[in-house]
């Protein structure tokens, strides 16, 4: 449970960070950020259920493209049923978003690592 509110709180920040960027990606406030995190976090949770062996072979088949297309999907719905979290190029902006979204939470939890909070 500790690690889902960890991821979530990282979620937003990274959200709250893109959303800074011109890429499309609006965030109204915080509390918005912290709701899109938590969704966005549950549905990445449903993927984890999948065993290790079938998300690795097809990440390898497609070439990435399952992993990616799952991202760009994820956040677009999370942007459709969060209220004041908007995507202004419709696709373009969720697939900049979700390619965003993935570097700046790996950059995130690289330092968390680095500090030492997460394992």
């Amino acid at each position: 449970m500790i690690g889902f509110i960890i991821s979530v709180v990282v979620l937003a920040v990274s959200l709250l960070i893109i959303s800074k960027l011109p890429i499309g990606v609006e965030i109204d406030n915080p509390v918005i950020a912290l709701i899109a995190g938590a969704i966005i976090g549950a549905f990445n949770s449903i993927y984890q259920i999948f065993p290790n062996w079938f998300r690795t072979f097809n990440a390898i088949v497609s070439i990435g493209l399952i992993p990616l297309i799952g991202s760009i999907i994820v956040f677009g719905l999370a942007a459709w049923l969060v209220e004041g979290f908007r995507l202004r190029n419709g696709v373009i902006s969720a697939i900049l978003g979700a390619l965003a979204l993935s570097f700046v939470n790996s950059i995130l939890f690289f330092i968390l690592r680095q500090v030492g909070i997460i394992a």
